[in-house]
């Protein structure tokens, strides 16, 4: 009888992994069992890519509704602490969770447009690593992590030395008048243009508040790395690619683009 049931599980496991390989459309299911969750299509491609915040939220609500204890264990209250990120104008207002930050604050709201699946594109449950077998998906992230290039599109450290920038922001932002569109409003003018974000709100907020460029690009303590921003083609740019530049992408991941996406997506 229990190598029946073992059968029969087993029997189960492997067509939900047809299925989930096969890529058949998903449909979020609170009832499943755990193990049907886990293979379910909607966290492998090609279904993940489709996915609407509200499939996602059907089995992962929490995420939003899980708030900052207003009490830690230890009795500080959290409307007397002063977090790290609250120590910019960009991240007023009581403390928040990570995902509830990036997606539902007014901030948020206001600047960015960030999904689930901008950020979540599913795991190899199987191992829990994406390359530790020959038939692994090399295209999934290991456990449920994100992949950490996509954090680093915004939080990666500010890359001064390129800039020409003699040091890091926060000693020498004065020197811009603590603001990086007094280069930038004439510098590769074309920014933000990818599905995650809001461009025109972003740039009409860096124009009255110096900490919308330094809150994202500022990098943070664990963030000591620059993203490598792709180096697009713009008309009079010339063929001379500096060596900073030379084994960056031309284009944007696609992944990203919005569809009307100007042509020239950097400019002199």
């Amino acid at each position: 009888m229990v190598q029946s049931k073992v059968h029969s599980r087993l029997t189960s496991y492997v067509l939900v992994l047809c299925l989930a390989l096969a890529g058949t459309t998903a449909t979020a299911n609170p009832g499943q069992d755990h193990l049907s969750a886990r293979w379910d299509p909607i966290h492998f491609k090609p279904a993940i890519d489709s996915a609407t915040d509200a499939q996602c939220l059907a089995c992962h609500e929490e995420v939003l509704q899980q708030r900052v204890r207003e009490v830690s264990p230890a009795g500080v209250r959290s409307d007397q602490a002063l977090a790290w990120y609250q120590t910019l104008s960009t991240y007023e207002g009581e403390q928040e969770t990570f995902h509830r930050r990036h997606i539902v604050t007014p901030y948020a709201e206001r600047v960015m447009q960030l999904r689930c699946n901008t950020c979540h594109q599913g795991n190899d449950p199987r191992e829990e690593t994406a390359n530790s077998s020959a038939t692994g998906n090399a295209g999934l992230t290991q456990r449920k992590q994100v992949d950490p290039t996509i954090c680093l599109m915004c939080h990666g450290t500010f890359n001064y030395p390129i800039m020409g920038v003699p040091g890091p922001w926060a000693q020498h932002a004065q020197t811009f008048n603590d603001s990086c569109l007094t280069c930038h409003v004439a510098i590769r003018t074309q920014r933000h243009q990818v599905n995650f974000l809001k461009a025109e709100a972003i740039e009409d907020a860096a124009k009255t508040a110096g900490d919308v460029c330094y809150g994202c690009h500022g990098g943070r303590a664990w963030y000591r790395i620059n993203f490598p921003y792709p180096r697009h083609a713009w008309p009079g740019g010339g063929s001379v690619v500096p060596d900073w530049a030379k084994d960056r992408p031309t284009q944007s991941d696609p992944r990203f683009a919005v569809a009307d996406e100007p042509s020239t997506a950097a400019k002199p």
